[in-house]
Parts: C-alpha cells; structure tokens; sequence
C-alpha cells in the first residue's frame, strides 16, 4: 500500500459511471466484512477525507482494525454529508452565519462567499401550538396564531432562504423535521461531482436518529457543531463501542412498532448504551418494515445511544420507492451499498460488536410508558396499578382534595384523580408510521360505529409529521372518522411530544389546581418527562395512536383496559378494547388502498415554497441581514466585533475573578437559557423594558436568535448552586472588589466586572457540562465574559462547544479540586504558560491576605484544529477569517 489509503474507485450503474472511495482498498489487512455496519460509514468518512493532518493513515487503520471488545481511547474525525435544522435551534446558527457577512463585509471580503458548504436544510416545526382543539378549523386556527407569534423569526428564516446558497427552509405548517427528512430530505447514498458516497447528517434535535431507520449514519448535535459542520469543518470524536441488538420472530397480532420501541428503550436503558452506537441486525429484519424501524431510530436519545441504525435492505428500497424517490437515486442505493458492503440479506455474515443483545418480536406485548420516563415501560394490563402506585407517592407531597364538578363547553362532569385530560396523536416518533396511523382511525371508525364518545374533559388532538397522513387517513375514510370523535387536525409540528399542548380548557384547569388533582396525559410521543406536557399534568404515559383514541374513550388511567369497558355501546352493552382493535389483515389492506407514492410527489413536490402566509412575508433581498435593532426575537451578536484579518497572540489570563464556584454534575441544563422566562428575571426586565408585556415573552427556545435574551438567562437556573453564595440556591453570584459584595443576578455581577475590565473564570467539579449538547452553554459563556473554566472532568460535547467558542477548557490534575487547594472563588486569578499545543499552565489564585495558591491544570485542547479555534476565538472566527484569506 501506498502512505495514504485515500484512492477513488469506479462503480458503473446502468449507462453510467461513478468514483467513490472503495472499503476494499483496505483489505485483506483489515477484513472489512466483519465490521459494523456504522463503523463502515465512519471508515469511508475517513478514506473520502484523509489530507495527512486531521484525518491520517494511523487513524483509518485504527478504526479499520479496532478490537470491539477492546476499543482504544482514540478520536477520529467525521464530516457528515449535510445539516438538517428545526426553527427552535436552527434559528441562532442562521443568525450566525448572518452575523458572520456582516463581518466579511468589515474585513474587506465579500458576504456572498458565506454560505453552508454542505447542504442545510430547516424545518419549521417547533412553533405551532394546539391552542384550538376539537374543531374543524382548529388547524387554521392554530396556524393563523403560530404566525402572529412568530413573524419576527419567520421574516428571518425567509431572508435566510433567499439570500443563502445551499440552504433552503420547509416552511410552517408542512411537517416535523425528522419525518420530513426520512421521507423527502434523506438521500441514502449522495452523489456530487460524479462521486459517490454514503448519506449522513447532524441535526440540531436530538430526534434526528430516526434517519438511521432508512441505513443513515445521523444523530442530534448542539448548533455550535451543527454550525461547524455546515461551515465545512469536521467533528472528533471516540471510536464508539458498538452495541448489536440481534432481531429474530415478528411481532404478534396486536402489537405495534410502539410496544415495540417503548420495550427496546427498557432492554437499552438497562444495558447501559450512553454514548454507543446501537446496531440492529438479524433475521428479525426480514419482518420489520422501515416505518417500524424509523421508530425505533427515532427513540435513540431515549435509550441513551447515540445512534440506533439499521442497514440498507430490500425494504428500504421499497419504501424510497414509495416516498417518490426517483428510479435513478434507488439503482444508485442498491449498487453503491452491494459495492460498499452496506447491503443486508438474511444469509449475510453478522459483524463483530461490543456486546450483543437479543430480542425476540414475537415477545412484544401492548405497552405504555410512564408516568415520567420513556424507560419506564408497563404492559396494558399493569398501567391502572402503575398510576395507582405513582399516585400514592404523590400524595405525600401534594394530597389531592378528591372529584372536582365541572362545567365546561355545555356539559357538567365530575373530573377525578387519573382522568386523562390530555390525548394527543403526535410526535414523528409514531405519524411517521401508516399501521399506526390506520389502527387508530379504525378504531375510531369502530367505536363511533358502537356508539362511544370521548369523555368531555378530554383535549384531543392530531398532529401528523406531514401532509401524507392526512392524506391517506382521508382516502381511507377514517379522517372523518378520527374528526367525529373529536381528533381533528391541529397542526403539522411536534406540538404535544415538545410541550406546545397550549392551554386547557380554564374550568378543567382550575379545577385541577384547586382541587389538587394527579391528572394524565396519554400521547403516541416520545418523552414524558415530567412537566414537559403541560404544567396542570403530573402523569404521562406515552403510548401507540390506536391506545391514545381507546384512552379518550375511556377517560382515565385508573383502569385496567386489558379486561375493563371502555364505555358503554349505543345497545346498552359494554364496549371493550378487543372490540375495537383492529387486525393486521384490516390494517394492511388500508394501507394497501390508501397509500401510494403519489401522495408523497404530490406533498412533497413545491415543499420549500410554502402556503399563502407564508409567501406573503415582505423580505429585502440582500446579501446582508438588514437588523432591527427594536426587535426582541433576532439581534446581531457581537462574537466579530473589533476583528482583525489576522488573529492576536495567544494572551495569558491575568487578574481573573471568579463568576461561580460549582460542584459535581453541573449539566448544560444548569448553564443553558431555557423554558420559562420570569418578569423579575435579567431577561425578563429586559423584555419589559423594551416594550414587551409578559403574556408575550414567549420561551427562551423561541428567543434564541438574541443574545441579548439569551445571555441574561445563562446559570440563570433556579436549581443551581454557587458557592459564591452559600445557602441561596439559583443563577445568582457577588461581585469581589475589595470585598465581597451583596448577592445578585450572575449576568448583574458579570457586566460589572465587564464594564471594568475584569476577564472571569469558572471553577467546577467532575462532569461538568454533561447533558444535552446545548450551543448556548458555550455561547452564554462567552459573552458573559469568562475566558476560561476550570473543572474536574468535562463532558465531551460540552468541552468541545467551549472551545468552538473561543472559552479556555481546563481540568485540575493530580485528583485537586478546588476544595483541596483551598479555594473558595474570591482569589483573584492568573493563567500562565498559556502557548499552542502546551498540555499544562501554571494557575496563580492570589488570596485576600495576599498568600497564592499556584496549581498546574491540564489544557483540555485536543487537537491541532482545536487550536486553529481557539487562537481565532471560535471556529467562527477561524472560518472567517479562512474565507477572508
């Protein structure tokens, strides 16, 4: 072999030739046939990239010839093939790269050259919410609503469409990103330029692994890698540890993909699979048709892996063809995954993994999960004492004060402990899936037909992840019969499964905070976290769409539906769940005469141009981003200004104080902006003082394209703990000039020492920043003024954004801490021997009585293209100024 591995292949398909980069090259050194499937993707990754610096001959061959049982401590690159975006956490990367024209323009350069450099696409399906329900106009109802509130982002993301190259955005109303993108976006194999190579991508959501259900290699990121990658920049990352889960049977009559998923993420939960890859394999494939496998995929997070993928098979050229992928792009799939060994049959060698589990379909029973975790999974027939036990716990803390009499909407009713107030069909994780979707409409058509009714108390809704299911739900018949009782169309977003569950009705809710009551939500979502719902809801139970419509009927969750009556019939009889259920035959017989791939051309084929509202929105077509400075939605950041073509010398870091002293396990949860935005808050004054009113403040998710917002709610927490200031617990710190001062707001503290000039630090225990990969972790770091945070450990995301931020990473070596070295965050402190590619700086912590406490501390840059970050300030910066060059 020659020193580089890097060499194109041909493959010839039909009439036509294509390169790609050919796994065989690596043989018969590293057999290539007894790895995962995800490692081959990664393997290609690397051979389509090597350049001799960030990726190298060393780290192929490490990958290629990895012990799985035995894996090394050892980080590779990835470059994924493209983006994919929704409104919440895609808005600030688009800002950015807004941010980042103004900038070029300052430096002399031009805007236009700013633009994704691989494919970046966004979804608007975070906004809708359901606050009209029940009704035939409830989804121009919402949607009219969604539009009013959002009009700020929306102009914004429409800018973005015009005026970026190889970015477009599906705008509202349409569908949910991840069943947008396994329908329509996912491309399986890519081809540009003549070359060919395997589909994969980050989203910014975590849900972005329901894609591994189509064979591509994606999971969820935070928007500071997200944004890296859409400016051409790679990833590092551990070689994974590989779990297989071995498929053998079918699913027996009467269970769905639901049960399925909501017992897989159990058996994973159990094993322990953070930050593994999750592999399915074996003849149980054979039977598992790929919306069931996309289930699957999309409850990764929830199992804890990082990716749940599947391989390229027969069936998943069935369902391109279904989904109106062209003829051509299916030939391309089947070839290139044959050539590449990307392709599954029954009779094909198992590759080698960590550690195998095995699961048989047949075993799978109707399941629910709750009432707080997705993990937390209970057969049909276990769910009544499942509440009744969570119940009894709850009222050690909350004693409900029994049945509350209510009138509401014309009728009265007693609402009691259980009763299902919430039931909602939504979430990608199920509408992405026809039998689901057919089961329930059947069951709906069934129980109309006996006479039943859904309960008065009952918020019904249905938000399908695209147009298609409303489509076929409608050439079946059964959208007229979902709507009868009462599950009409709310939107095409996430609603329910995110929390946009909008309000309930004022009796129902009052009643339940009057009287105490443990209420129940029942959705076909894939999280039920508590108070992620809705805030009146302490119970919820994630569950198929067919028992989301039996649970309407039924109106609680104190009761046993595998024996217990549903209702009673217009006969007088009663009605019970086996009457209703719908069989396999039924099911596939409508979809058989009801779905076809012309609903998919047809839905998807004007997707980026939108409705009438949506074309409406007055734009100004230009190169830059015309500011507003009175809107309080998107705001120019201030990461560029005073930028210089070239970047400064690496400085040390003098007379530094200290803006929070935490402890062990301080999660990006604790650091990060989100949820509830409060009056008396930093950013809730703000909002105030810049005319907003607080029935207006929307979310801080909704708020993320201003850092203004944003940064007055960094360790904002209500949770966190600052040693600065013992005995109160929330975002608060002193300022220490001479003495220390009284307790306020940390963003108060931080603009007074920024306003003097004083850089800040973070001290902080083991794990710190573990949690979701979120950006403005990182970001609000920054701009609240701390050049560097001195920890423990890191978690790996969350040390990786720092750096991607320009924010220095450090870890205590030696097994100190802060409590060891006698450190209580009012030193004044001094950061020396800081230069490119040094593995430890001297600390200095001068005390009030002038002692100091000098300790060395590890710098947690890893590699040489950290460094290109972090002497730019960020990898937006260094992408700049690159550009600019």
């Amino acid at each position: 072999m020659t020193d580089s591995f890097r060499a194109k292949s041909t493959l010839k398909i039909g009439s036509q030739s294509y390169a790609y980069y050919s796994l065989k090259v690596l043989e018969p050194k590293f057999p290539i046939a007894r790895l995962p499937y995800s490692y081959k993707i990664l393997l290609e990754n690397l051979l389509r990239h090597e350049d001799g610096v960030n990726v190298t001959r060393a780290d192929i061959e490490a990958l290629a010839g990895a012990d799985l049982k035995k894996l090394p401590q050892k980080e590779i690159a990835f470059m994924p093939a493209r983006v994919v975006l929704q409104d919440f956490t895609g808005v600030p990367c688009v800002v950015d790269l807004a941010a980042m024209r103004d900038a070029m323009k300052a430096l002399g350069g031009d805007p236009k050259k700013i633009n994704p450099r691989c494919p970046a696409e966004l979804v608007i399906d975070h906004s809708v919410m359901v606050d009209h329900y029940g009704t035939k106009d409830a989804f121009e109802l919402n949607a009219r609503l969604e539009f009013q509130r959002n009009k700020e982002r929306y102009a914004f993301l429409r800018w973005g469409q015009e005026a970026f190259d190889n970015f477009k955005v599906v705008p509202p109303d349409t569908g949910i990103v991840h069943q947008v993108n396994i329908e329509y976006l996912a491309r399986v194999v890519f081809e540009r330029d003549g070359v060919l190579y395997p589909d994969s991508c980050f989203g910014t959501d975590s849900h972005t692994t329901m894609v591994n259900g189509i064979g591509v290699l994606g999971w969820g990121v935070g928007g500071i890698e997200a944004e890296a990658a859409m400016l051409g920049e790679a990833s590092s990352m551990l070689i994974p540890e590989v779990i297989g889960v071995r498929l053998t049977g079918k699913l027996a009559e009467g269970a769905t993909a639901t049960d399925l998923v909501l017992t897989v993420t159990e058996l994973l939960r159990k094993r322990g699979v953070v930050e593994k890859f999750v592999e399915f394999f074996g003849p149980g494939l054979a039977s598992l048709p790929v919306a069931d496998r996309c289930t699957i995929g999309n409850m990764a997070p929830e199992y804890g892996a990082t990716c749940g993928i599947f391989p390229i098979d027969q069936e998943t050229l069935s369902y391109l063809r279904l989904t109106g992928r062209s003829e051509e792009q299916v030939a391309r799939v089947e070839a290139y995954a044959k050539a590449q060994g990307l392709w599954w049959t029954p009779d094909a060698p198992e590759a080698e993994y960590t550690d195998v589990l095995h699961l048989d379909l047949g075993s799978i029973q109707p399941s629910l999960a709750g009432p707080k975790r997705p993990q937390d999974r209970v057969l049909l027939s276990g769910v009544q004492g499942n509440f009744r036990k969570a119940f009894e716990a709850e009222q050690k803390l909350r004693p409900s004060k029994g049945p509350a009499t209510v009138t509401n909407r014309g009728r009265t009713f007693q609402l009691k402990d259980g009763a299902v107030v919430i039931a909602a069909i939504t979430s990608c994780t199920n509408t992405s899936n026809p039998a689901v979707l057919i089961g329930a409409g059947l069951l709906a058509r069934k129980a109309r037909e006996k006479g039943l009714s859904v309960q008065p108390w009952v918020k019904t809704s249905l938000a399908p992840g695209s147009k298609v299911v409303t489509a076929y739900l409608e050439k079946a018949g059964l959208m007229a019969d979902l709507e009868a009782v009462g599950f009409n169309l709310v939107g095409y977003g996430c609603t329910t499964c995110i929390g946009n569950s909008g309000p309930l009705d004022e009796p129902i809710s009052q009643a339940i905070n009057e009287h105490q009551l443990s209420v129940a939500a029942v959705l076909s979502g894939n999280r039920n976290f508590e108070g992620r719902i809705h805030q009146d809801v302490r119970m919820n139970y994630l569950a198929s769409p067919p028992l989301v419509v039996a649970y309407a009927f039924a109106g609680t969750v104190d009761i046993d539906l595998s024996k217990d009556p549903l209702g009673t019939g217009k006969d007088g009889r009663p009605v019970y769940l086996k009457d209703l259920w719908p069989s396999q035959k039924e099911i596939q017989e409508t979809i058989a005469r009801s779905l076809s791939s012309e609903m998919f051309k047809q839905s998807y084929g004007e997707v980026f141009k939108g409705d009438e509202r949506w074309r409406s929105i007055s734009v100004a077509k230009s190169e830059t981003y015309p500011w507003d400075a009175r809107s309080t939605y998107i705001q120019n950041p201030p990461y560029f200004v005073g930028m210089t073509k070239t970047p400064p010398k690496i400085q040390p870091i003098r007379g530094a104080r200290c803006l929070a002293l935490l402890g062990d396990s301080i999660t990006t949860d604790h650091i990060s902006p989100a949820g509830e935005i409060k009056p008396d808050g930093p950013a809730g004054k703000y909002l105030l003082a810049h005319g907003v009113q607080k029935a207006d403040f929307n979310s801080f998710g909704s708020r993320r394209g201003n850092h203004e917002v944003m940064m007055r709610g960094t360790f904002a927490n209500t949770r966190i703990k600052n040693a600065l200031t013992p005995g109160v617990e929330g975002g608060v710190s002193r300022h220490i000039d001479g003495g220390v001062g009284p307790v306020e707001p940390i963003y108060d503290v931080a603009m007074k020492y920024k306003s003097e000039g004083v850089p800040l630090v973070v001290l902080a225990g083991k794990e710190y920043g573990t949690g979701s990969s979120r950006d403005w972790a990182a970001k609000g770091t920054l701009l609240l003024g701390v050049k560097a945070v001195i920890a423990e450990s890191f978690e790996r995301i969350h040390r990786s954004n720092l750096v991607g931020m320009g924010v220095l990473p450090l870890t205590f070596t030696g097994g100190q801490n802060a409590s060891a070295l006698g450190l209580d965050g009012t030193e004044v402190f001094d950061i020396e021997g800081l230069a490119r590619g040094v593995r430890e700086v001297t600390v200095k912590a001068r005390k009030a009585d002038g002692k100091t406490v000098s300790f060395q501390a590890a710098v947690r840059i890893n590699t040489p293209r950290e460094w290109d970050y972090y002497e730019h300030g960020g990898v937006l910066p260094y992408v700049l100024r690159d550009l600019a060059a």
